[in-house]
């Protein structure tokens, strides 16, 4: 959605009665649509349908003789697959693969007090520590070292970083009536008596927000959903 955040405002304004900023500032109107778009952001991750997945080639590795990766973006929400940037047969890992365990996992033990490997056709377990975004960096520990350093592709989800006014809404799937009702509800707890958001407001971006999840889904159609029972084929 090539939307800015800014170019909601008029429309909210519409729904405020108010076609002036003389009760709502613009700053104040971008802030609560803000924590909209956050709210949105965290179901829409909850999908599993990578619309955030990123990959970064450049910065990730493991050094020799390391228990960690280093360059771990700062901005890493979830980490999707780790693997070598060359995974070609002729490349300097063949074969190496990362798994995800878990750190008191006896082969996790058993890996961190072998000597280091040689960087191809092993295994190499990883796990994730720390706060993450946006904290900090999460700590991704690995075992057993390896004897080169070992270019990392880096598979994640980042978190959203600062939105302003100018920013593109990051939400896929026409999210803008569902902001508009979020910021309309929250906007007018200024002016109840109890400061709660308007109860109707937050029902219509309930619903709203319900069809955009819907929407998102599944994004490929390209293979069924169900597959043949072993042997139907051969059934009578």
């Amino acid at each position: 959605m090539a939307t800015l955040i800014s170019a909601l405002i008029p429309t909210v304004r519409d729904r405020l009665i108010e076609t002036q900023p003389n009760f709502w500032g613009d700053d104040e109107l971008v802030k609560i649509m803000s924590t909209g778009i956050r709210d949105l952001w965290r179901d829409t991750v909850d999908l599993k349908q990578e619309h955030y997945l990123t990959i970064d080639n450049t910065n990730v590795v493991l050094p020799q003789q390391s228990f960690a990766l280093v360059g771990v973006p700062a901005d890493v929400h979830k980490v999707y697959m780790i693997e070598p940037r060359d995974l070609t047969a002729n490349g300097a890992n063949p074969g190496l693969v990362f798994q995800p365990l878990g750190y008191n996992e006896e082969r996790f033990q058993l890996a961190r007090s072998r000597d280091a490997v040689d960087p191809t056709n092993n295994v190499i377990y990883y796990d994730i520590f720390g706060k993450g975004a946006p904290v900090n960096a999460p700590t991704i520990v690995t075992a057993p070292a390896v004897t080169s350093k070992v270019q990392i592709s880096f598979c994640y989800v980042p978190t959203l970083g600062v939105l302003t006014p100018d920013s593109v809404i990051p939400i896929p799937g026409e999210a803008d009536n569902a902001l508009i009702a979020w910021t309309v509800a929250f906007a007018l707890a200024k002016e109840a008596e109890d400061k709660m958001p308007n109860q109707g407001w937050l029902a219509i971006y309930a619903t709203e927000k319900q069809h955009l999840l819907q929407s998102l889904g599944l994004r490929q159609y390209q293979e069924p959903l169900y597959t043949n029972a072993v042997w139907q084929e051969y059934w009578p």
